[in-house]
């Protein structure tokens, strides 16, 4: 006589997903990947090819999800541990930038051009913060994860979470203060910007 099998842990619809069910929360966790390969690679091409990596050792391995776990905290488990093989790898190599020059065509292009101004200066200062605080910056206030679930995911305590995040945070400032950021120049209204 066989003892009866307990049921899996975890959320029981979950549970029971099968592997065409796990790709397909793949697919709709691609944008939140590239977001945070972007993050880590810092250009496009790199960052593409770091999503491409993710998923195809992801499929390989699908046997080591557990189901019912967040899958998305344990694919950016693989992609930081993939990323962070491949500068081992490397060493030192130099990424250049290759972003599209983009024309603004047709537009009162004052307000796009402050946008997109203020939003280069903040990738500039995140670009200029250490990995482990990027990182941990990227997970918590673009993906919007937990601390909980960035220490999971990052395999570190929830406090050194915290304190990276905390550190970051007053980095960025500090970075956009000192120049890294817009500062308004002349003009009563202070509507001239430098």
């Amino acid at each position: 006589m066989t003892a009866p099998e307990r049921p899996p842990a975890g959320n029981a619809a979950r549970a029971t997903e099968t592997e065409d069910e796990i790709r397909a929360r793949m697919i709709g966790l691609l944008p939140r990947l590239r977001a945070f390969a972007r993050s880590l690679a810092r250009s496009q091409h790199a960052a593409d090819d770091l999503v491409q990596q993710t998923c195809e050792k992801a499929l390989r391995n699908l046997g080591a999800y557990t189901p019912g776990t967040r899958l998305d905290s344990w694919l950016f488990r693989i992609m930081r541990n993939g990323w962070i093989d491949d500068l081992r790898a490397a060493r030192r190599f130099e990424t250049i930038e290759d972003q599209p020059e983009t024309a603004l065509r047709g537009e009162d292009g004052r307000e796009t051009v402050m946008a997109r101004l203020q939003l280069r200066a903040v990738e500039r200062a995140m670009d200029s913060l250490p990995e482990e605080q990027r990182v941990v910056l990227m997970l918590v206030c673009v993906e919007g994860m937990r601390y909980r679930e960035v220490a999971q995911a990052l395999d570190l305590p929830e406090g050194t979470v915290m304190s990276r995040l905390s550190r970051a945070r007053l980095a960025l400032a500090e970075r956009l203060e000192a120049g890294g950021g817009m500062r308004a120049a002349g003009g009563k209204d202070g509507k001239t910007w430098m």
